[in-house]
């Protein structure tokens, strides 16, 4: 469905490898919107520190983002174990977080049609969004997920260390103090364990169509 001249903003959070970048991504291409994941930045942000060993970060990071264009960032390999651990944990530092959060909502004006997903999409980057998403599934599933795709580019990786990380992470994400990971009040829920990616995509879509009569009677 294609809609020209119009405004729509989808923001999605979750847990690592709840499936919302894969939802945010078929979402994205069925209603023509730009997408963003917020957990790419991070992780290039971590990349960049990591390669660079800049004196100050914050300085470092501020003039990288400062003219970056998200598909600068899109091809790299940025789903390592070293780069997960770290980004996890500079998303503690709230001056990174402001740099992070700047470029979001930039990418958020400057497209009027965009989806978003994240850990804090929906309470801090993206507050009044058309609509918004809460994607959840066990550990197991997840740690399932992660290992897959991290599994075709390094055969050596061991299941239980994925299930570990990814148990860390959230541990960390719904715990730190600067933007924790939190369920929006008016977020819809999916559950990605239980359907499989065409029923998330159709629930997705359900809500987005609903969305698009009550505005513009589409």
């Amino acid at each position: 469905m294609r809609f020209k001249n119009k405004h729509l903003h989808i923001a999605c959070d979750g847990g690592a490898a709840t499936g919302k970048s894969t939802a945010a991504k078929m979402v994205s291409k069925k209603f023509n919107l730009k997408f963003l994941s917020s957990g790419l930045l991070y992780r290039y942000a971590s990349y960049l520190i990591l390669k660079n060993s800049p004196k100050n970060k914050i300085t470092f990071l501020r003039k990288k983002f400062k003219n970056l264009k998200y598909k600068e960032i899109e091809k790299l390999q940025l789903h390592t174990t070293e780069i997960s651990e770290h980004s996890s944990i500079i998303a503690k530092n709230k001056n990174i977080r402001k740099i992070l959060k700047n470029f979001q909502i930039r990418f958020s004006k400057n497209n009027k049609k965009c989806c978003i997903e994240g850990r804090d999409i929906s309470t801090k980057i993206l507050p009044r969004s058309d609509l918004k998403f809460f994607f959840v599934c066990n550990l197991n599933t997840a740690a399932r997920r992660r290992f897959k795709d991290l599994r075709k580019k390094n055969r050596k990786i061991l299941y239980k260390n994925v299930k570990k990380a990814l148990r860390i992470r959230n541990i960390l994400d719904t715990k730190r103090k600067i933007s924790p990971l939190l369920k929006h009040r008016d977020s819809i829920k999916i559950d990605t364990g239980k359907l499989t990616k065409q029923a998330v995509l159709k629930k997705m879509s359900k809500h987005i169509v609903k969305v698009l009569k009550i505005k513009y009677g589409i």
